[in-house]
């Protein structure tokens, strides 16, 4: 395997607006982060200035300044590679093929839940996207509601400006439907009246801010809402408790995917006796989130077996970036060719004990060997140009895709410095992802140039 270049459009319309998208990302300056509508965002969520003091003390770099450029084409892919994706894990034959390896609990009838906010992460680089990971409980969907309503770009018309306005408002009544839906696919004959948001100390959570302003999103729609770690939860005749309160449904935000440990033991068992609607659960995890399902998700020879349709295909060759299950037969190679290669733990998340190849040490390798990863092919991430004009610096971003059923919901873009994601990189954070039409370059030259010399404030004819 080497660097890989997936999904490139060679040339023509579509080639030029990947070109504007690119310029706008290392050439545009604005600050369109409002810090004060953020802040005035929060405070009207979360009802307490005390909570959004520490919000900002907490998590100072949450948020990036800037947005992040995509073109339109670019967009039409990402969805194409979520619907192939849920086309193939849709099969009979592949998911038997998944669960007869998966762990016991996986094979349990989930009862109808599809699972919320799944998040497929991607790479995007001079035009190309490539599918670096899914994940089954994606954080930050909730904060970038939020902060969708404090970000004013001064590289889109009003039209654009308008548009996004209306998806990030529509967003959080998206977000509810969503999980009235898993209650209703479930088959309970009543109304949802209660959610626990599960996480191991959720208060010691990095993302602890997004489950208050769940919490007070389900609360403004009639759900009593609770934070719990799993083990203050308990069992008792059919139904799962927290405290005097019963809990209709569990929002899963842990990382114990298949429920092992001793103190989810109480959910587990609700899980299993279906006291409880869990979501997303263990079977959806096992089906996305495992990352030996890349290596099969890309190997034309097995999607052939199992009876993937010839365009699903095309589609998930095109955009998947290679990737295999690390074997020590193969170590030798794998050693050779590491420079363009990244390690994962198959069941890994939040990029732990994840490595490049090419800063690997002989004793990490050994560790590797010995362990379940995967070892996929390098795509660089994007880039995207911050701080002032007189020393700018670039900050990497990948994009993540919020979904459900099938249906792209969100689209962020994740900014930082270093190996992988993280939320403690000056300037850094969730951005907001705006795209950009497939229209003539010049034109597109001309709007950008007549909105740069309109009231906006924006950083003028060197956006373009």
């Amino acid at each position: 395997m080497s660097e890989s270049t997936l999904a490139t459009p060679a040339s023509g319309t579509g080639k030029r607006v990947v070109q504007m998208s690119e310029r706008l990302n290392s050439k545009c300056f604005c600050i369109s982060l409002d810090n004060d509508a953020l802040r005035q965002a929060l405070e009207s969520e979360l009802g307490s200035s005390d909570l959004v003091a520490q919000v900002e003390k907490r998590c100072p770099y949450l948020f990036a300044a800037q947005p992040v450029f995509i073109s339109d084409s670019q967009t039409k892919r990402l969805a194409e590679v979520v619907r192939a994706v849920e086309s193939a894990v849709a099969l009979p034959a592949y998911r038997e093929h998944i669960l007869a390896h998966a762990p016991a609990i996986a094979r349990h009838d989930p009862g109808g839940a599809k699972g919320v906010f799944f998040g497929y992460d991607f790479h995007l680089r001079e035009g190309g996207i490539g599918l670096i990971e899914i994940n089954t409980n994606a954080g930050g969907a909730m904060l970038n509601a939020v902060m969708a309503r404090a970000h004013q770009v001064c590289c889109m018309d009003k039209k654009q400006l308008a548009s996004a306005a209306a998806s990030a408002a529509a967003l959080e009544k998206n977000i509810v439907d969503m999980f009235l839906a898993e209650w209703r696919l479930s088959s309970r004959d009543r109304p949802l009246q209660t959610i626990a948001i599960v996480d191991t100390a959720p208060q010691q959570q990095y993302l602890y801010p997004e489950f208050l302003l769940f919490q007070k999103l389900f609360e403004r729609h009639g759900l009593h809402a609770v934070i719990a770690d799993p083990s203050e939860l308990k069992l008792h005749e059919g139904v799962l408790w927290y405290g005097d309160m019963a809990i209709d449904l569990a929002y899963n935000r842990l990382t114990d995917f298949m429920l092992e440990s001793p103190e989810s033991a109480a959910l587990r068992a609700a899980y299993l006796e279906q006291a409880v609607v869990l979501t997303p659960h263990p079977q959806a995890h096992a089906l996305y989130a495992d990352k030996r399902n890349l290596a099969l998700l890309c190997d034309a020879g097995q999607l052939q077996a199992l009876g993937v349709p010839q365009d699903v295909q095309d589609v998930l060759l095109a955009s998947i970036l290679p990737t295999e299950v690390v074997d020590a037969v193969h170590a030798d190679r794998l050693w050779n060719e590491r420079r363009h290669l990244f390690f994962k733990p198959a069941a890994g998340y939040g990029s732990r004990a994840a490595y490049r190849g090419d800063k690997l040490t002989r004793r990490v390798w050994q560790d590797i060997l010995a362990g379940e990863y995967v070892a996929q092919a390098l795509m660089s991430p994007g880039e995207r140009v911050i701080g002032p004009r007189e020393s700018p610096e670039s900050l990497k971003f990948d994009i993540r895709c919020y979904t459900y059923g099938g249906n792209v919901q969100w689209t962020a873009a994740r900014m930082y410095q270093g190996q992988t994601t993280n939320f403690r990189t000056p300037g850094g954070g969730f951005a907001p992802v705006y795209s950009l039409p497939d229209v003539d370059f010049t034109c597109e030259i001309d709007a950008i140039s007549k909105a740069a010399g309109s009231a906006m404030t924006c950083c003028g004819s060197d956006c373009t």
